[in-house]
C-alpha cells in the first residue's frame, strides 16, 4: 500500500498508529483580536498579552495569530468584557476584579483583601477548584478564562499625607482597583475606580489624595513619587492579583484541538513571564525611588487589623445574600487556610530567617 493509499483508508488516527506522519496536517488560519485593559507604557503588564500572541503565533507556525490593542484603541479599558461577552472581540487581557460592578465573584478571580499570594493563587487555579468554579461563573458572560499573569504582593500606594491611625483613612479619597474599595469604604474611605493612565493627573490635581497601582517598578514609570511622597506597604488587598485572558465561549469552541491547546500553552508562558518581570526590577526601582527622596512606610498595625476585620466581615455578608459568592469562596477559603498551615513552616520562616541576614 502506498503512503496516499494508506492516509486516505487510515484517517489520522490510524497513521499516528502506524507510527508514520502526514507531511503536512493543514490547519486553517485563525486571527483573533485581544483588547487589553492596561496602556502599552506599562510593558510588564500589558507585555503579558504580547506574549501570549508572540507563543500563539510561534506554536501554531503563523497559523493563529492575535493582535493585541491597547486600553482606549477598541475599547475603553473597562469595556473589554463587554466586547468578550458580545463577541466583538474574541478576546481579552484584564483583572478580573475590575468588574466586581457586575458580580463580586469577578474579584475572587484576581484577588480579595487578605487572599491568597501569587503561588497560592495558581495552586488553586491549577491544581485546586479555582479554574473550574470561575469557569462555571464565567459562562454567565460566555466566557472562558485562563491564567495571564500575577505582578506579586503589591505594595499599599502613595499618599499626600502621612497615614499614622486607622482615623487617617476617613474621607480619603483613593484610587484603588476595584474590589477593595468596598472594604476601604467601610474604613471611611472614598474609593475611587480609575484606569492606569489616568491617575497620575488625578493625583496631581489632587481630585484624589492617593492612589495605588502595581509596585516600584510600575509606580516609579507612572511618575506617583513626583505628586505623592509617602509610600505604604503591604497592599493588603493585593496578595496575588491574577491577571487573565478571558476567552468568547464562541469562538474558543470553534477551535480546534491543536489550537485550544496552544492558547492554553501560551497563556501559561504569559503567566509565568509577567511575574518573573515583576520580581526581577522591582528591587532596582524601590532603591531609585527611596534615593529619590521617597518616604517608604509600613501601616499601621490599627490599619491591617481594622481592614482585616471588615474584610472578614464583607465576606460573610456576601455569602449570604450571593449564592455564586458563597460557593466560590467556601472553597477559596478552606484553601487558603490549609496554604497558611503550610507557608507558616516553610516560605514564612525561610523568608524571615533570610531577610535578616546581611548578604
Amino acid at each position: 500500500m502506498d503512503r496516499r493509499s494508506l492516509i486516505q483508508q487510515a484517517g489520522v488516527a490510524g497513521i499516528l498508529a502506524a507510527g508514520v506522519a502526514p507531511a503536512v496536517h493543514a490547519q486553517a488560519t485563525v486571527r483573533w483580536r485581544l483588547a487589553s485593559s492596561f496602556p502599552k507604557s506599562l510593558d510588564t503588564i500589558f507585555g503579558a498579552a504580547d506574549v501570549f500572541s508572540q507563543q500563539v503565533k510561534a506554536m501554531s507556525g503563523g497559523k493563529f495569530e492575535v493582535s493585541v490593542h491597547a486600553a482606549g484603541e477598541l475599547m475603553p479599558a473597562f469595556g473589554v468584557v463587554d466586547g468578550v461577552q458580545q463577541g466583538s472581540i474574541e478576546a481579552c487581557h484584564t483583572a478580573p476584579y475590575y468588574f466586581f460592578g457586575k458580580d463580586e465573584c469577578f474579584a475572587l478571580g484576581c484577588a480579595i483583601p487578605f487572599g491568597l499570594n501569587s503561588r497560592q493563587m495558581s495552586a488553586w487555579m491549577y491544581e485546586g477548584n479555582g479554574r473550574k468554579l470561575m469557569n462555571e461563573f464565567y459562562a454567565k458572560y460566555n466566557m472562558v478564562s485562563f491564567a495571564g499573569g500575577n505582578t506579586g504582593s503589591q505594595m499599599g500606594g502613595w499618599y499626600r499625607k502621612e497615614i499614622k491611625t486607622v482615623k487617617d483613612i476617613k474621607g480619603l479619597k483613593m484610587r484603588i482597583g476595584g474590589f477593595a474599595g468596598k472594604v476601604l469604604e467601610r474604613l471611611g474611605g472614598v474609593p475611587q475606580n480609575l484606569p492606569g493612565g489616568d491617575i497620575y493627573p488625578a493625583l496631581e490635581k489632587g481630585t484624589i489624595d492617593a492612589a495605588e497601582w502595581v509596585g516600584p517598578y510600575d509606580d516609579q514609570k507612572l511618575g506617583f513619587n513626583k505628586v505623592a511622597p509617602y509610600y505604604y506597604y503591604p497592599g493588603w488587598w493585593e496578595g496575588g492579583p491574577e491577571l487573565d485572558f478571558f476567552i468568547n465561549q464562541k469562538a474558543y469552541d470553534a477551535l480546534s484541538p491543536e489550537n485550544k491547546a496552544i492558547v492554553e500553552a501560551a497563556s501559561a508562558s504569559a503567566h509565568v513571564s509577567m511575574q518573573a518581570k515583576y520580581d526581577a526590577r522591582n528591587p532596582a526601582a524601590l532603591k531609585q525611588l527611596v534615593g529619590a527622596g521617597t518616604k517608604l512606610r509600613p501601616f499601621p498595625a490599627d490599619v491591617m487589623t481594622a481592614a482585616f476585620k471588615e474584610s472578614m466581615a464583607l465576606y460573610e455578608e456576601l455569602s449570604a445574600k450571593n449564592e455564586s459568592w458563597k460557593k466560590i469562596y467556601a472553597d477559596y477559603d478552606k484553601f487558603r487556610a490549609d496554604q497558611n498551615l503550610w507557608f507558616r513552616f516553610t516560605e514564612a520562616t525561610f523568608d524571615k530567617f533570610m531577610q535578616a541576614q546581611k548578604l
